[in-house]
């Protein structure tokens, strides 16, 4: 692992990190000791002498299997705007490739831009970035950086820049055709993420604008022969690495992989075989069960064969997992070996040789958008053969690797499809679309898309976008729907911010967008925590999980910050979870500061306020809401028949008095419908707030006659009428003498 002190970066400064060997042997030095200041060789990017450990790193550079590419690769970008390299996991192309962009910009002496390169995952690219930067000889932070989602870490002297590829994306609202950038380095493509995909198919009209850009493709093989096609004859480079991997094909019943699994982990651990163990399961849940039960059998193990560290790593976690070569070697005398489970694809771990086996349960579960019901659902297939050979190649550069397949040969070749399914033909598209309508405005409207969305998700998010006022009636961005697009959130979720504006809660409402933005910051309950469980429950908002949240985070900052890991650790609270909500929020009032929105000091306690905040929550959620049919917990939806219930982090979980009408954060159709972060509401709220053509195109049901009535209790003539009979019941009371007499009666 990258050592070096804590990464810690304010946004728009630089990291003042550069790392430099902690000492000088004499071998770092001439016969002399000293070397002459005219003999140092100085480092074109920064103009200083470099360091012994630039030529350290440079000899296990060299070493890489893309090393050998790298004179074929700078004459190709020379001579081509478009560069395909397709490369096996751990051949060192996401940290060489755009090393050797650099250099071509330096040549050129960056007249044209500098280089960026983009990363699916936001972990990938603050490693790469901290990678690139040591071998580079640089400062963090200055000549190379990174850009994140809510953390900058680059200056104006940043020349080789990694981030998400979503970041990229919302450059292009403000600069369009990326100027700033000379090379443009996509890669992870064969991850098909949204953002890739959509980059992919802009870039083409970019680089007709603007013929001195490059545009650099990193990917997996298999994915060649489609981008040729789509960008036609380019140049392409293959880098293979050198040793073999011994497969072994293991039939497990897909009910069964997980015994499986955990037989392998300790059939291998007792074999004694040095290494580490990579084990590749479907989804976090299962990585949680694994984690349990290889701890609880692990503690009986015979010390002699040496310590099981079992390091669970959820997709959000991808990073640096292993030591390199001379820090395994410096291991204390009791022989550790790490078993790390995660259900990531294969090609976003970036870990070490030390890594000797691999098992492949062979499956993923994936979470797949169904356009007519608005809600996602988890499917448990079959991973790509593109996905099962990036695992294999976790063991490339090892010569005595194994992988254990849990699924035979057979079903690798005819029930695997050769290449993974584009998230754009299984994600809702509400924000894409909201993009794309942003992007026409710049000129740029037109995508041409290496695979097609599927129309009836495009035209469910113009549906959306049209219930949420976003577009007008000639279906162009409306004034909410530009504001909307500022916002790096759920179109619904930036609606509920524009709400706040006019119901005076918009502090409360960005604290809300930014804890349910966050990751969870609840972590499990074990056993016996019962001063923990108080201490939510003493937290526990009566109106919801929302306000419930503003507890939290209200909480969270009145703690001192030199008492705020003690805090969580004791209330089992996630610091890095809540203090990435702190940094959402501060770009999220920024934002609202930057386009003027009005903001007034929070007013959260009081019952006008609380009424405010779930008007705004329903402005943006109303296409959310759920109803307790019968009184115990099953909430149907409105939208469609869907039954679920409440998720157990819930406030109102296990409460013998639950809400009846709810407007809820997210639902997944899975073995456990949960709805989750949920506040009660009002069936009049809901009608005050959702617009009549998005009431009257609901489905049939209870609840819809439910809220017909409430419509029908206010309408004018309803009104009319209950004030007629109130001023007639009025004269009567006055004049009770000639109640009985005839009245004229409005016909």
């Amino acid at each position: 692992m990258i050592q070096g002190g804590d990464m810690d970066c304010c946004p728009g400064a630089p990291c003042e990190k550069r790392y430099f060997p902690d000492s000088l042997d004499s071998s770092d030095t001439d016969d002399e000791g000293i070397l002459a200041c005219e003999d140092l060789e100085l480092n074109p990017f920064d103009g200083l002498p470099y360091s012994s450990r630039y030529y350290k790193l440079l000899k296990e550079r060299e070493d890489l299997s893309v090393w050998k590419e790298k004179y074929p690769f700078m004459e190709s970008l020379l001579q081509s705007q478009i560069v395909i390299v397709a490369g096996e996991a751990k051949c060192g192309k996401s940290s060489q490739v755009p090393q050797w962009c650099a250099e071509y910009c330096l040549s050129t002496r960056y007249q044209h831009g500098g280089v960026v390169c983009t990363q699916v995952h936001k972990q990938t690219a603050v490693q790469l970035a901290l990678r690139v930067a040591d071998e580079m000889d640089v400062i963090l932070g200055h000549e190379v950086g990174y850009i994140v989602p809510f953390e900058n870490c680059c200056s104006s002297e940043t020349i080789l820049r990694y981030c998400t590829d979503e970041i990229l994306q919302r450059e292009m609202m403000s600069i369009p055709f990326l100027g700033c950038y000379g090379v443009i380095v996509l890669d992870d493509v064969h991850e098909r993420s949204i953002s890739t995909d959509v980059l992919l198919g802009l870039l083409k009209d970019v680089l007709l604008a603007r013929p001195e850009l490059k545009l650099v493709i990193i990917t997996s093989p298999p994915l060649v022969g489609k981008l040729i096609a789509y960008y036609g004859n380019v140049p392409h480079i293959e880098v293979r690495n050198m040793f073999p991997v011994e497969v072994v094909h293991l039939c497990a019943a897909p009910k069964d992989h997980l015994v499986s699994v955990i037989q392998l982990i300790f059939e291998i651990h007792h074999t004694g075989e040095k290494g580490d163990i990579v084990a590749f399961l479907a989804c976090e849940q299962e990585i949680e069960k694994v984690h349990e039960i290889v701890c609880q059998e692990g503690s009986n193990l015979n010390p002699d064969l040496g310590e099981l560290i079992v390091v669970p790593l959820y997709p959000k976690e991808k990073c640096l997992l292993f030591k390199p070569n001379e820090d395994t070697e410096k291991r204390s005398q009791v022989y550790q070996r790490k078993v790390v489970l995660t259900s990531s694809p294969g090609e976003s771990l970036l870990c070490a040789n030390s890594v000797r086996f691999v098992i492949d349960a062979g499956l993923e579960r994936r979470k797949v958008y169904r356009p007519r019901i608005r809600a996602s659902s988890l499917v448990l297939q079959p991973i790509s053969r593109s996905q099962a050979n990036i695992r294999k190649q976790i063991l490339g550069t090892s010569s005595s690797g194994k992988l254990f397949r849990l699924y035979s040969e057979e079903f690798f070749c005819r029930d695997m499809k050769p290449l993974k399914a584009p998230e754009l033909q299984e994600a809702n598209l509400m924000s894409l679309v909201l993009f794309l309508k942003r992007i026409d405005i710049a000129g740029l409207g037109h995508c041409d898309f290496l695979s097609r969305p599927a129309p009836e998700s495009l035209m469910q998010a113009l549906e959306d976008l049209d219930y949420l006022a976003a577009l007008d009636n000639d279906g162009n961005l409306s004034e909410f729907g530009i504001i909307m697009s500022e916002f790096p959130l759920d179109p619904k979720l930036s609606k509920a911010i524009l709400a706040s504006c006019e119901f005076d809660c918009v502090d409360e409402m960005l604290t809300i967008a930014a804890m349910v933005t966050a990751p969870n910051c609840f972590l499990p309950l074990p056993p016996g925590a019962e001063e923990a469980w108080q201490w939510r429950m003493d937290l526990s908002h009566p109106e919801g999980d929302h306000l419930t949240l503003l507890n939290m985070y209200k909480a969270y900052q009145e703690t001192g910050e030199n008492c705020v890991e003690k805090w969580c650790a004791e209330r089992f609270l996630s610091s890095s979870a809540l203090r990435t909500a702190d940094s959402i929020r501060e770009e999220l009032l920024d934002i609202v500061r930057r386009i003027e929105l009005p903001y007034t000091e929070p007013a959260f306690g009081s019952k006008e306020n609380t009424l405010n905040i779930k008007k705004a929550l329903v402005a943006g959620y109303f296409m959310q809401i759920a109803r307790d049919v019968d009184g115990s917990g099953n909430y149907l939806m409105l939208t469609h028949k869907q039954v679920a219930q409440l998720h157990p982090l819930s406030c109102y979980y296990n409460m013998k008095k639950i809400p009846e009408w709810v407007v809820f954060h997210t639902f997944s159709i899975s073995e456990n419908n949960y709805i989750q972060i949920i506040s009660e509401i009002t069936p009049e709220l809901f009608m005050q707030l959702a617009p009549p053509y998005y009431f009257s195109n609901l489905p049939p049901s209870e609840s819809k006659d439910i809220l017909q009535q409430v419509i029908n209790h206010f309408s004018p003539i309803s009104t009319m009428k209950k004030e007629l009979k109130s001023s007639k019941e009025k004269i009567c009371e006055e004049c009770p003498e000639t109640s009985a007499e005839p009245r004229c009666v409005i016909q």
